[in-house]
């Protein structure tokens, strides 16, 4: 959710036109519409000019693959069954090519089912899955993870963008039972690129005794200016594994957090899209979540405004270490 009071959306933010909702145009069009404030033409010298820069369609390579992931994404945790494929829809409609799923979350099929139903090719959406818990044996797990491959894309060809162990949390044999099943899905083709969440600098590193592929081609961790986790964070940075943020947003809890507030005053923009933005800005992919369609536009509305070095400082000034933790910090040990 967008966090912060809605009375600080840009002037001009509104939902998208519906001629900007087609399959052949939708990311573009979103792109240069939420660049452009109707009231005035754009400064080619301004600072908020960003179209050069960060943009609604910028993506981040993989390590040893040929496939980019896009820089923004759709997270889905507890999105009900009965509203996802519609929360979906609104994201894609928005421009979000990127969305984010999990076997805990038990929304799978929803994702899947809003790709299909959206008319956008499979090949322009970025579909990710996870994890949490091994099957018993590693034929099970990998019917497991190969099961959630069917269900999220039932075509013949059908595949997974990214599949990722959920958590460190179910022990040592269990994890490298994961990931073998997951390198088998690779390997056939079933599975585009694999990683990590909540994996900690020793988790990562103790894959090396049995990984066919190392390092994980991501780590997903909880990220936001309270809890920057810079040790696994600088990690993941020198060995080239992609950090994603989850909970980007703190879910609201910091909405008047007075420096927050005042940065998001001095940009005319809400607090969550300044706490996605400094996500954008600090090279993680953020996977910011809500159902409530006017947010989610609003989640993707970030492209006409940047933050400058003070504003970067004084949200990195925030960090509380692992007390600024909502959901899990990572052992490093």
């Amino acid at each position: 959710m967008v966090a912060g009071p809605q009375s600080h959306l840009s002037s001009h933010h509104q939902p998208l036109p519906a001629e900007y909702q087609t399959t052949d145009r939708g990311r573009a069009s979103a792109e240069a519409y939420y660049n452009t404030n109707p009231s005035s033409s754009p400064d080619p010298n301004s600072t908020t000019n960003m179209s050069s820069k960060l943009t609604l369609t910028s993506t981040v390579p993989l390590l040893n693959s040929s496939h980019r992931m896009p820089r923004l994404g759709f997270g889905i945790y507890q999105s009900p069954t009965d509203v996802c494929v519609n929360s979906c829809l609104t994201a894609l409609r928005a421009g979000y090519r990127h969305i984010d799923s999990a076997q805990f979350y038990r929304n799978e099929s929803e994702m899947g089912k809003a790709v299909r139903e959206s008319g956008i090719p499979r090949s322009e959406v970025f579909l990710t899955t996870k994890i949490l818990s091994a099957g018993g044996s590693p034929e099970k797990t990998y019917q497991k993870c190969l099961e959630s491959v069917k269900t999220i894309d039932p075509s013949e060809d059908g595949y997974v963008d990214l599949f990722l162990i959920h958590s460190a949390s179910p022990g040592a044999a269990k994890r490298k039972e994961m990931w073998q099943a997951l390198e088998q899905l690779v390997e056939e083709k079933k599975v585009r690129s694999i990683g990590v969440s909540n994996f900690g600098i020793g988790h990562i590193n103790e894959m090396k005794e049995y990984a066919k592929i190392w390092p994980p081609q991501v780590n997903q961790i909880e990220l936001h200016p309270w809890n920057q986790q810079r040790d696994i964070v600088n990690y993941c940075r020198n060995n080239n594994i992609v950090i994603q943020a989850y909970c980007p947003l703190v879910r609201n809890y910091k909405a008047n957090e007075e420096n927050l507030v005042a940065i998001a005053k001095k940009h005319d923009k809400s607090t969550g899209q300044v706490l996605i933005r400094y996500c954008l800005q600090k090279d993680w992919v953020p996977l910011p979540k809500s159902d409530t369609p006017s947010r989610i536009q609003a989640n993707a509305d970030l492209y006409g405004f940047e933050l400058d070095g003070e504003d970067m400082s004084t949200l990195d000034g925030l960090d509380q270490g692992e007390r600024g933790a909502i959901v899990e910090a990572v052992k490093n040990d």
